[in-house]
């Protein structure tokens, strides 16, 4: 089920896509109706109904990791919404060391049985304290690997939130049983670059519903 949000002036759609649940989200000015979509797994069609429903200018796509079930329809969604709006839409991250898991997402879904996920050459990579001038805001990029080597996220301080894909989940943190996993790395990474963030700060997990950095810093078993 789809949710939505206003953050301090951007309104925010979070919609559910695939099998796995992914939080893929629409986040957009509703004065110039322009957008970003923040890890768009697939389903793109929906994606794009979402966008068409609201009559909004997609400015960009961004990954916070190479994983099919956040990247997947990347490059579907940046084909769809380039041709609706005459000019490129540029994908925008993750950290070049994801760039291996990006090139084969193709053969990830095939492994799952799964139809509709490509392959994606992005247009920039991003690294840590890199920022995106979006919407108006700034977006402070922080490399956080440890699930994926190059996982980043993406915080927006004026609105006290941040999107964290696979890093940080409400009461758990991300999985790191694949052979470029690192649980020590994430723990570490979490503690450094997520939580300094501040308590007030909002953040949007890749799965699962919304929480805080304060509530998981108070009742995260992972985090104690």
């Amino acid at each position: 089920m789809s949710f939505s949000s206003d953050l301090d002036g951007l309104d925010l759609l979070v919609v559910p896509v695939t099998a796995f649940e992914q939080n893929c989200a629409v986040l957009w000015d509703p004065a110039s109706r322009h957008a970003v979509v923040v890890d768009p797994g697939g389903d793109v069609p929906r994606v794009m109904r979402e966008l068409e429903a609201r009559d909004l200018t997609l400015d960009a796509i961004l990954l916070t990791h190479g994983h099919l079930d956040h990247a997947g329809g990347g490059d579907a969604l940046r084909t769809a919404a380039s041709r609706r709006q005459g000019a490129m839409v540029p994908v925008i991250g993750p950290d070049a060391r994801d760039a291996f898991l990006l090139s084969g997402i193709a053969a990830q879904a095939a492994h799952f049985g799964l139809d509709g996920m490509q392959d994606v050459t992005v247009d920039r990579y991003v690294a840590d304290n890199d920022t995106l001038s979006l919407l108006g805001r700034t977006f402070l990029v922080r490399h956080v690997p440890g699930h994926t080597p190059g996982h980043v996220i993406f915080h927006d301080a004026h609105a006290r939130f941040a999107f964290v894909g696979d890093t940080l989940f409400r009461g758990s943190v991300g999985r790191t049983d694949f052979p470029y996993g690192d649980g020590p790395l994430l723990i570490r990474m979490v503690a450094e670059r997520l939580l300094p963030l501040g308590d007030d700060v909002t953040i949007l997990p890749g799965h699962g519903g919304i929480t805080t950095i304060g509530q998981e810093r108070r009742v995260n078993p992972f985090l104690r």
